[in-house]
């Protein structure tokens, strides 16, 4: 019995399929089947049912794979503990992250990051909140970056910053000629929104009180897939949509023109690094939460929790 094959059987029992558990552990199938054969021989039992279609762990396997889970996570405790005290930062730190953070977010601090820590390698991955909670919980990622407070059982948040949400206005809106904007200056049939799935579209609908509206249907007409394509739709149409601050930083001065905040108490969206299991990797995750803490605009850490917008 070897880690590897403990590791090949948890991808099998996550993915329930051989091909797709295979490209998760960078080989190919055929190799991971022979491993795991060997392992179910060695055990003397069925480990997955493969006559099923996805693939089905068995009651013995299910117990089998209960402790693979342990002891992987013990082996990944004994090496964070050993690189503690050499004093080494070194490895793979595996991170989700959401889609409204990553393209603003990661190019403030990764140059700095892998510039400081060589040793380190960052494997950094798109994600919904629900993706990184469910991989965070089967230990394929260390950590997430992404909105919260989230509330879940298990996991541990620690705040990084918190960003204003602006209100993005096409000159053909009547919100346009506000310096501040209401949440009920905001035309619910003229505001376009990021497709379901995101938690920024939840937050837009909890500031703009939409829920009740949102029977009508008519504000959910329009749905786009990324932020970048709201602020085009804004610019070449009429109607309004929400930025997180960071995803104006950018913004050419005549796009600027287009940003209006809203009245006090400023709607606040908070920004947290998540983990599950707080004894792993910990001196890397650390010195991830320093190294995006130094890269972020003044402005951003100034900001306080003055009103945290729920997800």
């Amino acid at each position: 019995m070897t880690f590897t094959q403990l590791e090949y059987a948890v991808a099998v029992d996550t993915y329930r399929h051989f091909a797709k558990a295979a490209a998760a552990c960078f080989v190919t199938q055929p190799t991971l089947s022979m491993q795991l054969h060997k392992l179910e021989q060695e055990l003397g039992i069925k480990i997955f049912d493969r006559s099923k279609q996805p693939v089905v762990t068995t009651q013995p396997g299910n117990e089998v794979i209960a402790h693979a889970k342990k002891i992987i996570e013990e082996r990944d405790g004994l090496s964070d503990f050993l690189q503690l005290r050499k004093g080494i930062l070194a490895g793979d730190l595996k991170i989700g992250i959401i889609p409204t953070l990553a393209p603003y977010l990661l190019p403030l601090f990764i140059p700095a990051f892998t510039r400081n820590h060589p040793g380190v390698k960052l494997v950094i991955s798109e994600m919904t909140t629900d993706t990184i909670l469910h991989q965070l919980r089967d230990g394929r990622i260390d950590a997430g970056i992404l909105v919260t407070p989230l509330a879940e059982p298990g996991i541990k948040e620690h705040v990084l910053f918190y960003e204003e949400m602006l209100a993005y206005i096409s000159p053909k809106n009547a919100a346009y000629k506000k310096n501040y904007v209401l949440p009920q200056d905001i035309d619910p049939n003229k505001l376009w929104l990021l497709e379901e799935g995101h938690c920024f579209r939840t937050q837009i609908a909890n500031l703009c009180q939409l829920r009740k509206a949102s029977a009508e249907g008519s504000h959910f007409e329009y749905e786009a897939g990324s932020l970048e394509t709201l602020r085009r739709l804004v610019e070449l149409n009429d109607g309004i949509t929400i930025l997180p601050e960071l995803a104006i930083l950018e913004l050419s001065t005549k796009q600027k023109k287009l940003v209006r905040q809203f009245k006090k108490p400023v709607p606040m969206r908070e920004v947290s690094i998540v983990i599950h299991r707080d004894f792993l990797k910990r001196r890397m995750i650390d010195a991830l939460k320093k190294e995006i803490v130094a890269a972020l605009p003044e402005k951003l850490i100034k900001n306080k929790a003055q009103y945290v917008v729920p997800i």
